[in-house]
């Protein structure tokens, strides 16, 4: 049977297949083409499991796919099992190919991390693994993340104001809304763990006066950070330190933020976590925990074997919401309030895909064809999975108990 033939048997849209065998199956019309470059493309998409070997025929440019961008390209694949090929969907492939189907087996691109290295069971989180891990992420390109982000450099969820806010008055109205959580105070200190590039350090001193500390795993981000600092004239009141938040000496913290690093921590890891944070705190102190969930407990977190795992966030793991609580709670913290900003993350995820189409020529100069594609299919496959309650995004705060007052107003006003 011809590559477009055997491969359009698994789609049920109108998806055109062309290939490296002059083939070609689905309407000539179709919104969404796939070419298949050849044989190559065919190995990984029968030796891998899921949706990772359509990954890798397309980082390593084996597939490219052809439509007015990658969500909707995404938004549709992800509806078909050519992105997601069961056992039976590539015992079906190779009955219908033959050897033609197994001709290379090819290892993957450079782009994915190696299994053993990172993702066997033994010995995750460790201090010099999660700095590996990081720094696979994080130190890509200062400029890739800028053309990316946007002049925030806010790499997390933002909170939109209003439905037609720009993404930057939005990372904005963010990194506001975890300040005034936090109930931040002229003269009060705060530690902002997982700092990234320094959005939230620099907002807090700048917007409340207050005295904060950064830190990252990242060498390029607290360089960048660093940097910013000084040209905000901030240096007196913010620092930013490559360091582990583990390794964080100083205590008597007013509060504490920690927005999106819980994702990388592992989900065993959270007890003790919540236990180092709340001993940075001073009593009456404030933590804000924000970070992207699975929507309930029973709901399995990242997969050790998928695209996310083997791409992006090396050992990154997934908790519940009730796991978070239940963890800062059994660190003798009170928690106070809770919220979904999931609408939100969509909304930021699609504003980041919107930038990297539109600086794609730039973007695959910077770090590469590979890379790009890595980043095009976990924006846009992360758009969708806020979109589709696959993954949420909560902030949790608590407080420090001092005896037996939280210090909170008897009802919240954010």
């Amino acid at each position: 049977m011809a590559v477009a033939e055997a491969l359009a048997q698994l789609a049920h849209a109108a998806v055109r297949f062309e290939a490296y065998d002059g083939s070609a199956a689905g309407p000539a019309d179709a919104q969404i083409r796939i070419t298949i470059r050849g044989p190559k493309a065919l190995a990984y998409l029968v030796s891998a499991p899921g949706e990772l070997g359509f990954a890798r025929a397309y980082v390593s440019g084996e597939i490219d796919l052809h439509a007015p961008d990658h969500y909707t390209a995404l938004a549709v694949l992800s509806r078909q099992k050519i992105v997601d090929l069961t056992w039976a969907d590539r015992w079906q492939v190779l009955r219908s190919l033959g050897s033609e189907a197994m001709r290379w087996v090819e290892p993957p691109p450079p782009q994915e991390v190696g299994a053993k290295r990172y993702l066997s069971g033994l010995y995750r989180h460790t201090r010099g693994r999660d700095a590996i891990a990081i720094s696979h992420h994080y130190d890509v390109s200062n400029r890739f993340y800028e053309l990316v982000l946007g002049p925030s450099m806010g790499y997390t969820c933002a909170v939109y104001p209003t439905d037609d806010a720009t993404l930057e008055q939005a990372q904005t109205e963010k990194f506001d809304l975890v300040a005034r959580k936090l109930a931040l105070q002229r003269g009060q200190r705060l530690l902002d763990v997982g700092c990234g590039w320094g959005g939230m350090v620099m907002h807090a001193a700048k917007e409340y006066g207050v005295r904060a500390l950064g830190v990252t795993l990242s060498r390029q981000q607290a360089a960048w950070g660093q940097k910013a600092v000084a040209v905000a004239d901030l240096s007196e009141l913010v620092e930013i330190r490559h360091l582990d938040y583990r390794d964080v000496p100083e205590t008597g913290f007013d509060a504490v933020s920690s927005i999106g690093l819980t994702e990388h921590i592992g989900v065993v890891e959270i007890p003790a976590y919540a236990r180092r944070l709340g001993t940075r705190l001073t009593p009456g102190g404030r933590l804000l925990n924000h970070c992207i969930t699975r929507p309930s407990v029973a709901h399995a977190s990242i997969s050790r074997r998928g695209f996310i795992r083997r791409y992006v966030f090396p050992d990154g793991e997934l908790p519940g919401v009730s796991e978070v609580v239940r963890d800062l709670e059994l660190a003798g913290l009170e928690v106070r309030h809770e919220e979904n900003l999931r609408e939100h993350y969509a909304k930021t995820c699609h504003a980041w895909c919107d930038n990297l189409d539109a600086h794609w020529d730039e973007a695959v100069r910077e770090v590469g064809q590979g890379t790009a594609r890595v980043w095009a299919l976990y924006l846009a496959g992360s758009r969708l999975g806020f979109e589709n309650n696959d993954i949420q995004l909560h902030q949790v705060l608590a407080v420090k108990p001092d005896g037996s007052r939280s210090g909170m107003p008897l009802r919240p006003v954010f």
